[in-house]
């Protein structure tokens, strides 16, 4: 391809070298580089891309995108390209790269704090009840139709982002769901891609490490409503949520809003939560249509109201809509019961907000009449103002907290234990930084008719620390040890 067709849409300041020459290939990290790429030097969190253009030049880079004005004198072998922003160039260059898959197909963005993974499972359900064939980007995996691919990022980078459009699309797909991280919108991952439909699901405390504060959060969400979204696409809005009725507030086209209030375009009613799933009916517009889904609890209503939005507004039936609710099944770690056999109820989630983990406790509470006994911990390395609310919503809530390591990464695990310790408003709790004793003793303390909660890892297989991740699975550990109590 040739570089002039690469760069198209990219904001460019000046040019030197030959700006007709074919490029083979498109590479951010050096060490990917192959004879004939176009290295695009990006600033990341930990590297910066600038410092490794020479290493880029000597594996064969034909020519160099960059930002910074201090690396403008390179040498005059090659093409190199000065651009505003690096990072936008990079989406733009790998959208040109793939054709622009992203207006071949019917990419549907869901982004959120809580909510964003089930709700893309329910959508993908409800497209393939209407025959379409459909590709998955999320958190737990991506998928191309069928073929599943481990999930690195909860939204990969521009370059992998694109190319998984276009696999995609190669593979048959007509309709694409993917999650769309407020990482992924504040570092330009999806710039360039257009969205046919996009959902809010919530936004609350979470990414403060990165973000800084809940407005940079937000400002970093609502890209993918102001900047991203076709001009005919119907966002799909949590009107219960304070930001979402801010993000509606400066949307200026049609809205389908959904939540429990009344006034919104799609409301639930009549709601009973089981073990057996949820029944309830979805009110829009004066019709009532009754949904029934194995999904149990609160917040899966809301995951299933917006995701029966976001399928309203792609012109999907409403019958076909309620087959592929009913079609739907539980998410890896979302709410996963693990049964072996024992008396009470087990459930791994992903819970690692302090709304989620409330969420979690109260939907469990719904459930049973016995005990809640509620294991959880809090990342290292991450926002550390959550680690105080998180024990204190714990302890307020639970009859029981183990309090445990979740993935400490370079932090001291019982440092961590400390701040959410601190936020404890009960003494019902004790400590346990070895997360498999944790879970043995919650094991061993449950009896017929409680809930036991292992909250934060959710389907992750492995616990991190000090840079190492080691093989860890809450729901294996949880199985094993419930089998061989229940044995002994």
């Amino acid at each position: 391809m040739k570089i002039k067709e690469l760069l198209d849409r990219v904001d460019i300041l000046s040019i030197s070298g030959d700006a007709s020459i074919d490029i083979s290939g498109v590479s951010y990290d050096s060490r990917k580089v192959e004879k004939g790429h176009l290295f695009v030097a990006v600033q990341g969190e930990k590297m910066d891309g600038h410092d490794f253009i020479n290493d880029a030049i000597n594996r064969g880079a034909k020519a160099v995108v960059f930002e910074k004005a201090a690396v403008a004198c390179m040498p005059t072998a090659r093409t190199f390209v000065h651009v505003k922003d690096s990072r936008k160039a990079l989406a733009l260059v790998s959208g040109n790269f793939f054709g622009m898959p992203s207006k071949r197909l019917n990419v549907i963005g869901v982004t959120g704090t809580n909510g964003k993974t089930t709700t893309t499972y329910i959508i993908k359900s409800i497209l393939e009840a209407w025959g379409k064939k459909v590709g998955l980007i999320g958190t737990i995996q991506y998928m191309i139709r069928n073929e599943v691919f481990e999930a690195l990022h909860t939204t990969p980078e521009a370059l992998e982002f694109q190319g998984l459009l276009h696999r995609m699309r190669e593979s048959g797909c007509t309709y694409v769901v993917s999650e769309v991280s407020s990482h992924a919108l504040a570092q330009k991952r999806v710039d360039g891609s257009v969205f046919k439909s996009g959902v809010f699901t919530n936004l609350t405390r979470d990414h403060l490490d990165f973000h800084k504060t809940m407005d940079q959060y937000f400002a970093a969400k609502k890209r993918l409503f102001t900047e991203l979204l076709d001009k005919n696409a119907v966002p799909v809005i949590n009107y219960d949520d304070i930001w979402g009725r801010k993000l509606i507030s400066l949307l200026l086209g049609n809205v389908y809003t959904y939540g429990l209030e009344t006034g919104c375009d799609i409301m639930a009613a009549e709601i009973d939560n089981s073990f057996g799933g949820l029944r309830f009916r979805i009110v829009m517009r004066g019709r009532k249509y009754s949904v029934v889904s194995p999904l149990t609890g609160l917040p899966n209503v809301y995951n299933i109201m917006s995701a029966a939005g976001a399928a309203v507004s792609l012109g999907v039936p409403w019958d076909v809509i309620l087959e592929g609710i009913r079609n739907s099944g539980s998410v890896k770690g979302r709410f996963e019961r693990v049964d072996a056999g024992q008396g009470f109820l087990a459930v791994v989630d992903y819970a690692h907000t302090e709304d989620a983990l409330e969420r979690l406790i109260y939907t469990a509470r719904g459930m049973v009449k016995g005990k809640v006994i509620t294991i959880f911990g809090c990342g290292g390395d991450r926002d550390r103002g959550k680690r105080l609310k998180m024990g204190a919503i714990a302890t307020r809530l639970s009859d029981y907290v183990i309090m445990t390591s979740d993935n400490p990464r370079t932090e001291d695990p019982e440092s961590i234990i400390r701040e959410i310790e601190a936020g404890a408003t009960r003494k019902n709790y004790l400590i346990e930084p070895d997360r498999r004793e944790a879970i043995k003793r919650a094991v061993m303390m449950a009896s017929e008719g409680d809930v036991l909660l292992v909250a934060g890892k959710g389907h992750e297989n492995y616990q991190e620390i000090m840079v190492i991740k080691y093989k860890f699975s809450d729901r294996e550990v949880l199985q094993e040890t419930i089998k061989k109590l229940t044995k002994n």
